[in-house]
């Protein structure tokens, strides 16, 4: 009878997780009938680049940036194939084709072993493009890294580790799951007022009103590019780090 009972518990623990997992798939890169009631549009359809482009360009960088089982893919750049020259193929931050003010952003990232990424917001094409890279985006960023990797595990500043607002203002609290599992993140914008928060906690908090932003910003690597702490109608962008990162679950909500 104990064994039949055992028996019988694992068979359900094993239906129960693969609903789970069946209604995780079903309720990746969709929205419920909530979020849709509450505002909720998706940046990702799960199949398509379409509303992104390459910042920059008129259109995404194929090479280097692909849709792989519902996920957006930040090709490695050791698996882009070399040009005819044998030259690299330029790649090339991943933007958001539609700009935005007021906003809270949901995604959902997973990184390999040693891993950089993050995803920017507030960002002028026209600013970066006078003053970065041709490519490349300049503006507020949430960090996206390995923390724990020798490569970085104690050897960067504070702001420079997932959740930050890059160069700007360190994470607290941070949980990250395993490397290989995906996390969740959240990015609210209104006003001069915005917020980080990872996995369910919020991480962080700034104003750009405020005297501790100031400062921040005096001491960062942005003081010299004029308007950048200006708050704008920006885009959102997937940064282009040389490292393999995937994104999925992305969507917006555009706040009052």
């Amino acid at each position: 009878m104990t064994k039949m009972k055992s028996i019988s518990t694992m068979l359900l623990a094993a239906l129960f997780f693969a609903g789970c997992n069946n209604a995780d798939k079903q309720t990746i890169n969709t929205l419920t009938k909530k979020e849709k009631r509450d505002g909720w549009e998706l940046l990702f359809d799960g199949k398509t680049l379409n509303g992104w482009r390459g910042l920059g360009r008129d259109a995404v960088q194929p090479d280097h940036w692909k849709v792989e089982n519902g996920m957006i893919r930040k090709v490695s750049n050791k698996e882009v194939p070399k040009q005819p020259d044998g030259k690299p193929v330029i790649g090339g931050d991943l933007m958001t084709v539609e700009t935005f003010d007021d906003f809270e952003l949901y995604f959902e990232w997973k990184i390999m072993p040693a891993g950089n990424s993050g995803i920017k917001y507030n960002v002028s094409e026209e600013l970066s493009m006078a003053h970065g890279s041709k490519f490349s985006a300049l503006g507020f960023e949430y960090q996206i890294l390995d923390d724990g990797h020798e490569k970085y595990d104690g050897k960067l500043k504070p702001t420079q580790y997932t959740g930050s607002l890059y160069d700007l203002f360190p994470p607290e609290n941070v949980k990250l799951n395993p490397i290989g599992e995906f996390n969740s993140s959240r990015i609210l914008f209104k006003g001069n007022y915005g917020e980080h928060w990872l996995n369910g906690e919020k991480v962080l908090e700034f104003n750009l009103d405020s005297p501790e932003f100031d400062a921040a910003f005096q001491k960062s690597k942005f003081v010299s590019y004029t308007g950048f702490a200006k708050k704008r109608k920006g885009h959102i962008v997937i940064t282009d780090h040389s490292d393999d990162s995937w994104y999925r679950n992305i969507k917006i909500r555009k706040l009052k």
